[in-house]
C-alpha cells in the first residue's frame, strides 16, 4: 500500500486528481490510502479521508511500502524516521497551492541528495511513481554541529565576525 498525504492545512487537488487519474489508466498498480485535507476534489480509485489523528497516521506510514507527498518537512521527516521510499509532489505558487515555492527548494535539495524522488509536474509523476518501486533512499546523517557551526558563522557574519 502506498500512503498518499498532503497534509492539513490546505488542499492539493492538482496531485490527488493526477493520482486517480494515473490509477484510471491502470499506471499504477499497488492500492493507495490518502489522507488529503478539505479537498474538493474526491478521488474515485483509491480510498481517501480529510484528517487522520496522529497516531493513526503513524500506522499508516509505518505500514506502507511507499509515501507520495506534499514537499512539507513534517511528512518528509518522518518518511526519512520510518525509512520509507518517499515521492513528493511540491505544491506550485503559480497553481495557487502555496504562497511561495519553498518546497520545491526543499524538494530539489534532498531530491539531488538522493533522499528522496521529486515530481515538479505533473507530467513527470507518473515516471516517478514507476521509479517509487525501486527506490532505496540514500540514508541521512544527522550533522547537528555542521548545523550549529553554519548557525554560529551566520551570526557572526552579522557583527562581522566569521
Amino acid at each position: 500500500m502506498i500512503f498518499l498525504t498532503v497534509g492539513t492545512q490546505f488542499p492539493f487537488d492538482r496531485f490527488v486528481r493526477t493520482v486517480d487519474s494515473l490509477l484510471d489508466n491502470a499506471m499504477i498498480d499497488e492500492e493507495i490510502f490518502a489522507q488529503i485535507g478539505e479537498s474538493a476534489y474526491k478521488p474515485r480509485n483509491f480510498e481517501a479521508v480529510c484528517f487522520l489523528d496522529r497516531h493513526i497516521y503513524e500506522s499508516y506510514m509505518q505500514k506502507a511500502s511507499a509515501v507520495m507527498s506534499h514537499a512539507g518537512m513534517g511528512t518528509i521527516m518522518m518518511a526519512f524516521q520510518k525509512e520509507k521510499p518517499l515521492l513528493v509532489m511540491p505544491r506550485l505558487r503559480k497553481h495557487k497551492e502555496a504562497v511561495n515555492d519553498h518546497q520545491v527548494a526543499i524538494a530539489r535539495v534532498f531530491s539531488d541528495l538522493g533522499h528522496l524522488l521529486a515530481a515538479y509536474e505533473v507530467e513527470d509523476l507518473h515516471h516517478c511513481i514507476h521509479k517509487l518501486k525501486n527506490f532505496i533512499p540514500r540514508k541521512r546523517k544527522a550533522s547537528p554541529h555542521a548545523v550549529a557551526d553554519r548557525i554560529r558563522c551566520f551570526l557572526g557574519s552579522l557583527t562581522e565576525e566569521c
